[in-house]
């Protein structure tokens, strides 16, 4: 009997095994075509993915099924994108944001919730409990849509960009009062064993502690241990390890895991890998979050859309609209421009994926009929698919109106140069006007309105737009240009750099880096000159603060050399390790003075 039993579980397994093959590859084909086409047309990736499941999703051709399993799988690529952010936030920024976060945060969430809740109660006749739900639920925004826009933007570390972090960040912790005010409105009967709403928040705050505690004693140690050996392997595995620990921890006490993945994030902002464990988790990020926006729509019922076609469309445009309206009166409260307010307005007005969860949530707390979770399901996914354009309007507007002024030339007006400067603040000054002394041909774009406008009362023609864009550089000229210098301020990320190295190779790329991290984090990159903002400066000022302390300028010249040569040696040693604190010895310290042979005095060599 064990023979027959035996064989039948493997040609069970082996058929799951081709389906689950096939199913990958029809799915992956969908969002190669999908996203390539959107992408040309400028609608973004999110809606290709978006479109390209409703097409193979049963609804339309049916080729994949099971569209709830996948997003439960492809799920926890929402938790490696805030597993990714929270790398780039130390404890430090997250205490410096706390008033957005339990400020902005809050008040969005309770009054966008209450006003829906309103409008589906008064307007689409729903009991106030089954209202209060469906409102609350779709107050929520999208974090697996939004954030990827802001990073692949930079607008991260903007003011709005930073405050709709905020907000998304508080949204993802409201799930678990949320779903406890579910399970206090429920029609059905009590589960005795799921624990209770103050239950959940003690494991909340007290699973944070833990975490916390564990980075800094154990995985922080951990990882340093593995970068001796150099394994990269190790690395991923490791990087894998905290993600899945942390969410699988959250998830064993009922909490959210894309909250665990992000403070297991934090825990880690302030370690030297962490560049490297970025690099390595983010090919897993971007696949499964792909998958989820394709698994979103193959859950696009169709069907539901064309029986009630007008019903749809009313509730996402009004939802749209309430949410826009007052995120964006929100923003200007917290103290942004009218531009940032409505950008963060226009970036939060759809709702998102965790009113999927919220929603099933109340459908078997018998508080939304089957139906209802069909039709607000149609909706939340329209309203997802709107984000895109309404990005691509608040663009257009703002690249009008400047932000506010008069309207602003974009670089399809500017005539062909060799060089396109990006930023024209005081670094991109002085770069742009020694290239100008000789008579080169340079194209200057910056985004900032006021600088243009002081730019032109200099006789300098600044033409406004995103230098790190691709269409805009390829409208600026940079096919034909032999070098781009960036020069701006903020944005210039590696992967970002990598894709205009990609598109122009033959133009010399040249970055201005923020600070020695920044530098570390652009090895690798095949760059014409990059160099420290500050650095230059702080050199002339330590050699000229030497000559005032009665040093000959023969000596300040020598320590001078001593110095760039062994910063130099450092920062090499760094980029190779990923460790901040590699090639301590070479820093000069106190006690430790220069021999006559120039070379740095240990007092204690090999250390």
């Amino acid at each position: 009997m064990a023979g027959p039993t035996s064989g039948g579980e493997e040609g069970g397994a082996h058929a799951l095994t081709g389906e689950l093959i096939v199913d990958g590859a029809i799915m992956l084909g969908a969002a190669l075509v999908f996203v390539t086409l959107f992408r040309r047309l400028g609608l973004g990736a999110t809606l290709g993915y978006i479109v390209g499941g409703a097409m193979i999703g049963p609804f339309v051709l049916g080729l994949v099924g099971n569209a709830e399993n996948i997003m439960s799988i492809s799920e926890f690529g929402i938790a490696l994108l805030l597993f990714i952010v929270g790398l780039e936030l130390n404890p430090s920024r997250l205490w410096r944001l706390r008033h957005d976060i339990f400020g902005l945060g809050v008040v969005q969430v309770v009054s966008t919730g209450l006003a829906l809740s309103a409008l589906a109660h008064f307007v689409l006749g729903f009991t106030w409990e089954a209202g209060l739900a469906i409102g609350m639920s779709l107050s929520l925004s999208s974090t697996a849509q939004v954030l990827p826009m802001l990073r692949s933007t930079g607008e991260l570390h903007k003011p709005h960009g930073e405050r709709a972090f905020s907000v998304l960040l508080l949204q993802d912790i409201s799930i678990v009062p949320l779903l406890t005010l579910i399970a206090v409105l429920s029609r059905a009967p009590a589960d005795p064993n799921a624990p209770g709403g103050m239950t959940l928040a003690l494991y909340t705050v007290a699973a944070i502690i833990g975490l916390i505690v564990a980075g800094r004693f154990v995985i922080n140690p951990f990882f340093r241990i593995i970068g001796r050996l150099g394994e990269r392997e190790l690395f991923v595995v490791a990087a894998l390890f905290t993600v899945v620990g942390a969410a699988a921890l959250m998830s064993w006490l009922g909490l959210s895991t894309a909250l665990g993945a992000f403070v297991a994030g934090v825990m880690l902002a302030e370690s030297p890998y962490r560049h490297e464990l970025e690099s390595d988790v983010e090919p897993f990020r971007s696949i499964l979050l792909g998958f989820f926006f394709l698994s979103v729509g193959m859950m696009l019922d169709l069907g539901v859309i064309a029986a009630r076609p007008w019903t749809v469309v009313l509730c996402a445009v009004g939802i749209v609209v309430v949410k826009g309206a007052m995120i964006t009166g929100l923003g200007r409260l917290f103290g942004l421009d009218m531009f940032g307010a409505l950008r963060l307005g226009l970036l939060l007005s759809q709702a998102g994926e965790f009113g999927f969860v919220l929603l099933t949530q109340a459908m078997q707390a018998r508080l939304v009929a089957p139906e209802g979770v069909s039709l607000f399901g149609a909706v939340i996914t329209v309203t997802m698919a709107s984000t895109p354009f309404l990005m691509m309007l608040i663009d257009r507007l703002e690249a009008r109106h400047g932000g506010g002024g008069g309207e602003r030339e974009g670089p399809e007006k500017a005539p062909d140069g060799a060089v396109i400067v990006v930023g024209y603040g005081r670094f991109g000054q002085t770069v742009s006007q020694m290239l100008m002394a000789k008579k080169i041909g340079v194209t200057l774009v910056d985004k900032n309105a006021e600088l243009i406008d002081l730019a032109e009362e200099f006789g300098f023609k600044v033409y406004y737009g995103d230098g790190m864009r691709l269409d805009l550089l390829r409208t600026a000229g940079a096919e034909t240009a032999r070098a781009i210098l960036f020069c701006n301020d903020e944005d210039v990320e590696k992967d970002r750099l990598e894709a205009v190295a990609e598109a122009f190779p033959q133009a010399a790329l040249m970055v201005r880096s923020y600070d020695r991290r920044h530098s570390m984090a652009l090895d690798g990159l095949d760059l014409a000159f990059c160099v420290r903002e500050l650095f230059e400066s702080a050199v002339l000022m330590g050699k000229a603060a030497l000559t005032e302390m009665g040093f000959s300028q023969d000596e300040a010249e020598r320590v001078e050399s001593e110095y760039r040569k062994l910063d130099t040696e450092r920062l090499e040693r760094q980029s190779e390790t990923g460790d901040l604190h590699a090639a301590k010895d070479r820093m000069f310290k106190e006690g430790q003075p220069m021999g006559d042979d120039g070379k740095l005095e240990t007092g204690q060599e090999g250390r």
